[in-house]
């Protein structure tokens, strides 16, 4: 699905709106005065398929590591920013690639003025992240915790950025409701072209969050809504970046790597399927080839269900068939038969062959 049109920017290397491709981020939570901590992070989450990520900058120690940070990582570096300006400063003046303020605690118009030049002079962006949680009082009485204050506020911030000569701008509007998040995403693309970084803030931990990030962040790609993503996970920060990819590939914005689709089982089931499923996961090389693999727990669920897959492997009790597009291949005992259809998946996705006996449909 192509995105809607916005605003097109830098973030370093990595293009933002103006249709490029919508980039996964990440935030570390290590102490960021800890380089090497934060820089072992931010390797992992590039292993992971990070396209940005994001570091706390609390005090003039976290400005003084961003150098070494850079130096040693291969993704743009985003500071996150609250109550002090003069640490957004440091931050972009010692290499960060962009930097995330939050409107209602930065301070001044006067601070803001002097920030914006610096972000100006050295060609960074700035993301206006408003959160439900800390919108200014005015707008609270005035609105609630809605979508329209999210939105007043922002538009409110840009302004001013705006007044000050800068415009490479990225909007956030970030509740911890899943409804209050789409709405005010939807109203901000109604009412501006920024750029938008989507995400449902303090989703929670583990299924909780995944399943608010994929509802609140898909139903907003659904609509063409959305440059850059960020999934919300108490925890392990690589286990976003892994959501991410998912939600990105279940809303069809991106087509990369190998998808693994398998039924949800019944009584016809004859085999361990979700072992199995687990099995051929975690064989997968990672590739940019887009290939859809389906693990099927019996006929019913075979060729003719997952039709749509490149290639799929169907149980029934002491054997299996595998089936290419459709149509069945080859067809053996278990267990021997799951290693020659991770073997055929292997070589398709890596040599673009059909496996280690070239079947073909």
């Amino acid at each position: 699905m192509m995105n809607k049109q916005t605003k097109s920017l830098y973030v370093g290397g990595v293009a933002m709106g103006g249709g490029a491709p919508v980039t996964i981020q990440s935030m570390t939570n290590t102490d960021t005065r800890n380089a090497e901590a934060t820089i072992a992070q931010i390797l992992e989450l590039e292993t992971a398929g990070c396209e940005i990520v994001r570091a706390s900058v609390f005090d003039e120690r976290c400005v003084e590591v961003i150098p070494e940070i850079k130096k040693r990582i291969h993704i743009p570096l985003v500071a996150d920013i609250h109550f002090d300006h003069r640490l957004a400063i440091g931050a972009m003046k010692n290499g960060v690639d962009k930097v995330r303020i939050n409107p209602g605690n930065i301070g001044s118009d006067a601070k803001v003025r002097e920030l914006a030049a610096v972000a100006k002079d050295l060609g960074i962006p700035v993301r206006i992240g408003v959160n439900g949680g800390s919108l200014e009082q005015d707008l609270l009485v005035k609105h609630g915790v809605t979508a329209k204050a999210m939105v007043e506020s922002a538009l409110r911030h840009a302004e001013l950025l705006e007044r000050f000569a800068f415009s490479d701008i990225v909007l956030s509007l970030k509740a911890s409701t899943v409804k209050t998040t789409i709405e005010a995403y939807r109203l901000a693309r109604q009412t501006t072209a920024y750029p938008l970084h989507v995400g449902v803030t303090e989703a929670g931990s583990g299924e909780d969050a995944i399943i608010k990030s994929a509802i609140g962040i898909g139903a907003l790609l659904i609509d063409g809504i959305g440059d850059t993503i960020r999934v919300s996970i108490t925890g392990d920060p690589v286990q976003e970046v892994r959501a991410a990819q998912n939600i990105l590939a279940a809303a069809g914005v991106r087509s990369k790597g190998i998808e693994v689709v398998s039924c949800p089982t019944c009584g016809r089931t004859r085999v361990d399927l979700s072992s199995i499923v687990e099995r051929v996961k975690s064989a997968l090389p990672a590739t940019d080839r887009h290939m859809r693999i389906a693990v099927m727990g019996c006929a019913v669920n075979g060729p003719g269900e997952a039709r749509e897959a490149d290639m799929g492997i169907a149980f029934g009790t002491v054997n299996a068939v595998v089936f290419k597009n459709g149509s069945i291949c080859y067809s053996g005992a278990l267990p021997g038969i799951i290693d020659r259809f991770i073997a055929d998946v292997i070589a398709e996705a890596e040599n673009d062959g059909y496996g280690s006996d070239k079947v073909r449909p």
